[in-house]
């Protein structure tokens, strides 16, 4: 029942809010909320509602909506599971995502935004064994963000976090480091390096090498962003690399 009631809810609001904005290129009218993956110190303004839907391998579809009823405060849930688009049963995740994020300081001219907030979303297929996602959720994060102005517009991002899936047997303290770049009203480039000190235990996934992570954001119009992301480039895990297809879709009321 609550996976249908989510789906509903989805297209729903998808279908009833109005004056759509982007988040990609010079010309965005939003702050671009994650590098790639992980999180930066960009929220929504306030009374705005964010719809994301992720597509990743074996079918799979995680879809996050975010809501903001302050300026400095975003929250919502995520919910999805593999092979939904294809053949065979879907996998649904084993539970809802939550997030929220506070943005605790504003930027300034010398200095970055800071955030901090929770996120319980994995990104990708739920490993049932280990009771964890391909690529382990933030958890609990503190982020920097600052951005400045050349050619275009560029950012850097600067993160630490603690995750709550440790049923592998690492519960280390990680962090992460970014950097997006406009290029051209459109179009936004993102690079992310996530050190993965939480997933390179015996049991966990990673070998060490850490992920390193890239993106490109087209800004469709009407409210629509097309992001093409290339994940795990250092091929830090087995299968290897990965592609994931996102579309956001940010309204305000």
């Amino acid at each position: 029942m609550q996976k249908k009631i989510f789906f509903v809810l989805f297209l729903i609001t998808l279908q009833s809010l109005c004056i759509a904005q982007s988040s990609a290129g010079a010309g965005a009218n939003f702050q671009q909320r994650f590098i790639v993956d992980m999180p930066t110190a960009g929220i929504l303004k306030s009374n705005s509602v964010a719809l994301d839907a992720d597509f990743f391998s074996d079918g799979g579809l995680m879809l996050r909506l975010t809501a903001s009823a302050f300026n400095r405060l975003n929250f919502g849930i995520s919910y999805g599971g593999s092979k939904i688009i294809g053949n065979g049963s879907v996998n649904w995740f084993k539970l809802p995502g939550v997030n929220l994020k506070i943005r605790i300081i504003d930027e300034a001219l010398n200095f970055p935004a800071i955030a901090i907030g929770f996120d319980s979303q994995g990104r990708e297929n739920y490993i049932d064994n280990l009771k964890r996602y391909e690529f382990k959720s933030p958890g609990f994060f503190a982020v920097a963000s600052k951005s400045f102005k050349f050619l275009g517009y560029s950012s850097i991002h600067g993160g630490i976090n603690y995750s709550l899936e440790k049923d592998d047997g690492d519960k280390s303290l990680n962090y992460y480091i970014g950097f997006d770049k406009t290029v051209g009203s459109d179009i936004t480039i993102a690079v992310e390096y996530n050190f993965a000190n939480n997933d390179n235990s015996a049991n966990a996934l990673g070998s060490g090498k850490g992920y390193l992570n890239a993106g490109i954001r087209w800004s469709l119009g009407n409210g629509f962003t097309l992001e093409l992301n290339w994940k795990d480039i250092l091929i830090n895990k087995e299968p290897g690399n990965s592609r994931v297809v996102k579309l956001e879709y940010i309204q305000s009321f």
